[in-house]
């Protein structure tokens, strides 16, 4: 059953117009997402073609040569990559490297005169998404952040509710985001590499306050900390936080690589809602305490992603998640980091 009052949210960047059908796209970085996820979904869109692969290890091309069609002239490497702004097959760069190259990629894509699509968190720093950002709209190209949930129409009808208010103002979010990550030697537990629960599961938690009352979050008191510290000696495991709000709203966050929850549940003047789960990658589902059920299909989640902004810059519409709305993220990100540090309330 579908709930009635689910209306798309309003979309807030504008893109631009290329002359084509469907858009070429590039993917950057050939591991598990990319493998498992975007690659399969591709084929299932209707406004993206599959045209090109940027990959530092050449034993995998023969396997993605064979399987996608890809051609050898869209086949790139690093240190090859800036030569894609003479490939008119390739319109979009879908950057899906771990965090701490999303800004360099970005940027020289931005350079290349190509679109990006750059998988969340969008980069480590508030300064690496503001050059991100920059770069972007001083090249004419459009940036958007891979956050899949935004699409998908489950989480958008709780966005609505933030902004119709048939239950009168939020009161109290709870949101969760976690799995137990079983990995010892991932770019998921390396600084260097953008590591740590905030970036990627955290972005979730974050999200689901942000979204469920829509504002921007004006305060935080955090603590992150690990349960497994021969793993996560670089960076946190778990992080727990409290986010207020200008309404006076407030959120009760909880993130972790060490347990498996997604949740979200809001308690507004006159009534309530919950998700469970909040944030998979398929399968979102809720209630309101009206009885209106949220319960929307989804049959994947990266497809319907990528063909909403394929869509968007063919015809010149606003982007749903623009570089913008994942720089958001990171300056809470960045002030959970300095609550955390300093264990006391942060201003963001």
């Amino acid at each position: 059953m579908a709930a009635s009052t689910a209306i798309v949210p309003n979309m807030v960047f504008c893109g631009t117009r290329p002359k084509k059908a469907k858009l070429g796209i590039a993917l950057v970085g050939l591991g598990y997402y990319s493998t498992d996820l975007l690659a399969p979904a591709l084929l299932l869109t209707n406004n993206c073609e599959f045209k090109g692969i940027v990959t530092g290890s050449p034993e995998k091309i023969p396997v993605w040569k064979e399987k996608y069609g890809i051609e050898d002239k869209n086949i790139y490497d690093y240190e090859n990559f800036d030569n894609i702004a003479n490939n008119p097959d390739i319109d979009v760069v879908y950057v899906v490297l771990p965090p701490s190259m999303h800004a360099e990629y970005t940027i020289r894509a931005a350079k290349a005169g190509k679109h990006v699509w750059c998988e969340k968190p969008m980069a480590p720093s508030v300064s690496d998404c503001e050059a991100m950002i920059k770069a972007c709209k001083n090249n004419k190209v459009k940036l958007s952040i891979g956050y899949r949930c935004q699409h998908d129409p489950n989480i958008q009808a709780y966005m609505n509710v933030a902004k119709e208010q048939p239950f009168g103002k939020v009161r109290m979010v709870t949101s969760a985001a976690g799995y137990f990550d079983g990995r010892t030697a991932h770019w998921k537990q390396k600084k260097a590499m953008g590591g740590g629960v905030m970036g990627d599961m955290g972005v979730y938690a974050i999200q689901g306050a942000r979204l469920a009352t829509g504002e921007e979050p004006i305060s935080v008191l955090a603590q992150t900390f690990t349960t497994r510290p021969k793993i996560y000696h670089e960076v946190e495991e778990s992080a727990m936080f409290q986010l207020e709000f200008p309404s006076g709203a407030r959120a009760a966050c909880h993130t972790s690589f060490g347990m498996k929850m997604n949740y979200l549940k809001v308690t507004y003047e006159k009534g309530s809602l919950q998700m469970e789960p909040h944030s998979s990658y398929g399968g979102n589902n809720g209630s309101m305490s009206d009885g209106t059920i949220i319960n929307f299909p989804m049959e994947n989640q990266q497809a319907k992603q990528m063909d909403d902004d394929a869509l968007a810059l063919i015809n010149g519409t606003d982007l749903i998640v623009p570089g913008e709305e994942g720089l958001c993220d990171i300056r809470v990100v960045e002030a959970i980091y300095k609550s955390s540090a300093q264990n006391c309330q942060v201003k963001i």
